[in-house]
């Protein structure tokens, strides 16, 4: 007979919509249990931003260098892949040990294992049956299934960081985040072939258009064919290599390759858990929850990150937020805490980073505002000239009455920490006009900032 094993909250997933959390109710004498079907740390630190940047971090050496080359700098270096994925592991490596050792020392217990519910009130990992009343899920995401031939042959992310050596010829599947990024840290890593396949007629959808332009161009420019309108339809092997078959607007095409990374996206990791037999409502954007986090179909469930249906874009910063909402609604046995999301900005880590933070131009135009929209190419301005990057400009978007930014959109070197500032702007209301008149240390990417409203 099994015993089962009771606490006040389960808590499932271990990364960043799910930690804090556990902590929490635990420092507030509940007894939690945490369980997790991969190590501890969750996709930000083992499987996607953390070990991106530090691979970034490298490649961003080589190109600030190659730019430099003949303006004082010798020939550039080049990248060890091996050595680079080792340097990346110093990160990751330590990460799960310290992740669950903190939990554990914090008196939450950590189980491993895939969790699926019996009941509204148990689950089941393995041989075990864990019981509680309150239960919080954190799940994350994983790569959208494709429904093509061959996506077996497929490598995900996940793969991609953990690459032994790097291919000759890559493939990248989508126009979005991941094919980009790591499209860039591929080709400059030595690559001698990549490609991005991207269905729709506009990559990285959500970022604004002028500037997606200037990055695809760039990304042309570094020698990474960039394939709009090319949707794949099958992968398969061939003659030792991997042959990607796509449609386009001129008839059907392929593409040779080593490797087939699959960045067409990615769904809430909760089909598994068994949410029906829970009472747990969800859908293809994952466990449907109310503004405080807490499942509309079963009160004593709440959702936060990747694996929660919310309008707010999956990132690492959002899935701490609302967890750190479901704790508060959690303890206080009531929905006494609102999500009211501040401004987020997004960033897409290629050289040079494009990002955004507030409304599209479209978005602003769809809600009918009365906003002027400044925009320009800023190659010729002293900050990218001393770097040789001529690919860099922004748009940003001022309410005309009360002088406030309504969106806020960069492209170019330090992009992502002038949208730092202009999230800091929005969220306290400071208007085109204040920002003006702040100083910033000079020559800095802040002291652009004043000059983009």
């Amino acid at each position: 007979m099994t015993n089962t094993e009771q606490f006040d909250l389960i808590v499932i997933g271990g990364g960043t919509g799910a930690n804090g959390l556990a902590r929490a109710c635990r420092a507030a004498g509940w007894s939690v249990a945490s369980i997790e079907a991969l190590p501890y740390g969750g996709t930000c630190a083992l499987r996607g931003c953390d070990p991106k940047k530090m691979l970034v971090g490298v490649t961003e050496a080589l190109d600030w260098s190659g730019r430099l080359v003949g303006k004082g700098l010798g020939s550039p270096p080049t990248i060890d892949w091996a050595q680079m994925m080792a340097f990346k592991r110093t990160f990751t490596d330590a990460m799960p040990d310290k992740v669950e050792g903190g939990l554990s020392k914090a008196g939450v217990a950590t189980t491993h294992g895939t969790a699926e519910f019996i009941s509204p009130e148990e689950v089941r990992v393995g041989d075990r049956v864990l019981r509680a009343k309150h239960f919080h899920l954190a799940t994350g995401a994983r790569p959208r299934t494709l429904d093509i031939p061959g996506e077996e042959l497929l490598t995900t992310s996940t793969q991609f960081l953990e690459l032994e050596r790097l291919p000759e010829r890559i493939a990248f599947v989508g126009g979005g985040f991941i094919s980009f990024e790591f499209a860039h840290i591929a080709k400059r890593a030595g690559a001698a072939e990549v490609t991005i396949l991207h269905q729709g007629k506009r990559a990285l959808n959500g970022f604004d258009p002028d500037l997606v332009e200037l990055q695809v161009a760039r990304t042309r420019e570094l020698g990474i064919d960039v394939r709009l309108e090319a949707c794949v339809c099958g992968v398969a092997e061939h003659e030792g290599a991997l042959r990607v078959d796509v449609t386009t607007a001129e008839g059907p095409a392929s593409v040779m390759c080593d490797a087939v990374i699959h960045g067409a996206g990615r769904v809430p990791n909760v089909d598994a858990l068994g949410l029906d037999r829970a009472n747990v409502e969800y859908g293809p954007c994952g466990v449907k929850v109310n503004e405080y986090m807490r499942s509309v179909s079963n009160p004593n469930v709440f959702a936060a990150g990747d694996c929660a249906d919310t309008p707010a874009p999956n990132l690492t910063p959002v899935s701490a937020y609302q967890a750190r909402i479901a704790s508060k609604n959690l303890l206080a046995g009531s929905d006494t805490r609102l999500v009211e999301y501040p401004p987020i900005p997004s960033v897409v880590f290629t050289l040079p980073p494009v990002g955004r933070v507030g409304l599209l131009e479209s978005e602003a135009r769809a809600q009918s505002l009365d906003f002027d929209v400044h925009f320009a190419k800023t190659s010729h301005w002293y900050s990218s000239v001393r770097v040789a990057e001529p690919f860099t400009a922004y748009k940003t978007l001022v309410d005309k009455g009360t002088g406030k930014i309504l969106g806020a959109h960069v492209i170019g070197p330090g992009a992502e920490e002038q949208l730092n500032l202009f999230t800091l702007a929005m969220k306290a209301g400071v208007t085109a006009n204040q920002l003006k008149a702040t100083m910033f240390a000079y020559p800095s990417y802040a002291s652009d900032v004043g000059y983009m409203v």
